[in-house]
């Protein structure tokens, strides 16, 4: 997917300011955003990265159905205190199946089945993100080494088939409440998440 470079504006926020940069796939009209603080000046160490997932349940509406909104803001705040960073927000709702079918997937959970479950029983992948276009907004962003902030292994893999170089991991464990309990369980037993098993 040959995502371009659009515009970049300063941007305040309330864990502190950052350089907001838009990129666009020319063909299909699809924008991903980076938020980034810190970068001005090229640097060959590697860089705090979150590769963060659109997902406007949690971003935008506090659900507590997911732990994405906690995320998003914890690395927000971690970033601004140790001064440099970027978040690579990937316009992919609901793992890449769109708002409406995470809704119907929402549905499928309120009776009972876990969200892998769900998904398959709408016909549609577990896990439908993409990642190619990563490598083009960090050349842009001049990030040449990156240290991950995720949960998720399979990430870590396919950023590193990207040819994107993941010298570590940084954990993030934040958001986990009643309503998240199982669907955070299952993205560890069936999508090899990294929790502890007391986080549960």
């Amino acid at each position: 997917m040959p995502i371009e470079f659009v515009a970049t504006s300063k941007l305040p926020t309330a864990f502190g300011d950052f350089k907001i940069t838009v990129f666009q796939d020319p063909q299909t009209g699809e924008e991903h955003v980076a938020l980034s603080k810190g970068l001005d000046t090229p640097t060959d160490e590697p860089v705090l990265v979150r590769i963060h997932s659109e997902c406007l349940t949690g971003d935008a509406f506090a659900s507590l159905k997911c732990d994405c909104g906690p995320q998003l803001q914890a690395t927000q705040k971690l970033i601004n205190d140790v001064g440099q960073g970027v978040i690579l927000y990937l316009r992919q709702e609901g793992r890449g199946i769109g708002l409406t079918n995470k809704i119907r997937a929402y549905a499928l959970q309120d009776q009972g089945h876990d969200t892998v479950d769900a998904n398959l029983m709408l016909n549609l992948p577990a896990d439908a993100r993409r990642y190619d276009m990563c490598n083009i907004m960090l050349d842009h962003l001049q990030v040449k080494s990156v240290k991950l902030i995720t949960n998720n292994p399979l990430k870590i893999a396919a950023l590193k088939d990207q040819g994107i170089n993941v010298v570590s991991r940084v954990p993030l464990t934040v958001g986990l409440n009643a309503f998240n309990a199982d669907y955070l369980k299952t993205k560890h037993e069936r999508m090899s998440h990294m929790y502890n098993k007391e986080d549960f």
